[in-house]
């Protein structure tokens, strides 16, 4: 299956991007709210990483040439790390600007319109996050996926700014402000931390969640009523792309063309089971009766 390209997802992350930050300056400049410019400063950053995120879509995006046979889809791992770190350094952003506020409180000024403004801006992300996530599960892209929960991040991080200026309005309590950019700062910290741990895991080849393997093994077990088995089922993630790798034990009387026409099957059955993802199936024919064949079950032969 050929995967359309997803850079467009990416300018409309870049334009919510620009967006929210010239919003949320502006809420800024009207409240005095340290909170408000944690926001803005955020925002900043997911402009960054929304950059970052479309060149390495471009990377991944490439053909494969003859230095990467296998193309260049874990450029995305690259960007989605990024991604985590940026949000990390949001955060600690975040908790540098509250500090101060918090020893030295400070009045906030307009506020009703400050929270207009910056309301706007959330719903601008809010959308944009929706559509990224969506995409990215859809087209099994890590990179969509990371960008549009770092919006949703601001999202939260908007609604925490928000609550807490609500309640310094209705408690006259101005620490607030900078208490609650904090523990929102905290949250984000926790996503920057999963995004980072998952760009990690696909660096690492690591395979398959538990049902799409469970789904393979169903696939494979209609097969078995034709005296077919298999082994060394072991699967790899690699940005868009999923590779399968397989051996299949087939009868030592089936003939070349009968062993080709299975393998072919075989491979088809589990393509077809990941329809919006780019799927290479790996097989391999060994005869069920030589006990040789038992002897390469792992990725090292015994």
């Amino acid at each position: 299956m050929v995967t359309p390209s997803l850079k467009k997802f990416l300018y409309i992350s870049i334009a919510a991007a620009i967006l929210t930050i010239s919003l949320k300056l502006i809420a800024y400049l009207l409240t005095n709210s340290v909170g408000i410019l944690s926001d803005a400063l955020e925002s900043c950053v997911n402009l960054v990483a929304a950059v970052v995120a479309l060149i390495m879509i471009r990377i991944a995006e490439k053909p494969p040439d003859q230095e990467h046979e296998f193309g260049h889809n874990k450029a995305e791992y690259f960007s989605s790390a990024v991604e985590g770190g940026l949000i990390v350094l949001a955060a600690f952003s975040i908790i540098w600007s509250a500090v101060p506020r918090i020893i030295h409180p400070q009045p906030l000024e307009n506020i009703g319109i400050g929270l207009l403004v910056a309301v706007g801006a959330s719903l601008i992300n809010l959308a944009a996050s929706n559509i990224l996530v969506k995409n990215g599960k859809k087209y099994n892209s890590i990179t969509l996926e990371a960008d549009g929960k770092h919006l949703m991040t601001d999202v939260i991080t908007s609604g925490g700014v928000l609550l807490g200026i609500g309640l310094i309005k209705l408690t006259g309590w101005i620490r607030l402000d900078g208490i609650v950019a904090i523990g929102v700062a905290l949250n984000i910290i926790w996503t920057g931390y999963q995004l980072i741990k998952r760009s990690a895991l696909g660096l690492l080849d690591t395979g398959f969640p538990k049902d799409e393997m469970d789904n393979i093994r169903l696939a494979l077990e209609k097969y078995e009523l034709q005296n077919i088995k298999f082994h060394s089922l072991m699967t790899r993630q690699s940005g868009q792309r999923k590779f399968v790798f397989v051996h299949i034990l087939m009868p030592g009387n089936m003939d070349i063309q009968q062993g080709h026409n299975l393998a072919e099957s075989v491979e088809n059955d589990i393509r077809i089971l990941f329809p919006n993802t780019q799927t290479t199936v790996f097989t391999h024919l060994e005869p069920v009766e030589d006990p040789v064949s038992m002897l390469d079950i792992t990725i090292d032969r015994e």
